[in-house]
């Protein structure tokens, strides 16, 4: 097996580096930081909100909807988690 040296980066720390890779941040004035969602989850949310505004769906079923795609979103990170901690202990 090779040895682990302290300049190679863990299985953590790269999944960890992969995982705030898909993330961006705005800082603003009074708030901080928010996270700006990935294109792909931004197209969803506008096509959400036209769909809203249209009046083709309700705005509280737009949100129910868009609730659950951050909330799914959260599980991949998580599992992306769990699988970086279980790569490390193996």
């Amino acid at each position: 097996m090779a040895d682990k040296s302290p300049t190679s980066p863990s299985h953590r720390d790269t999944v960890e580096r992969v995982r705030h890779a898909d993330s961006f941040a705005v800082k603003l004035p009074i708030v901080g930081s928010v996270g700006i969602p990935r294109p792909e989850h931004l197209a969803f949310y506008a096509a959400l909100g036209v769909l809203a505004a249209l009046e083709v769906i309700e705005w509280p079923v737009a949100v129910i909807v868009a609730a659950g795609h951050v909330m799914a979103a959260e599980e991949h990170h998580r599992t992306l988690h769990e699988v970086g901690d279980a790569l490390e202990s193996a």
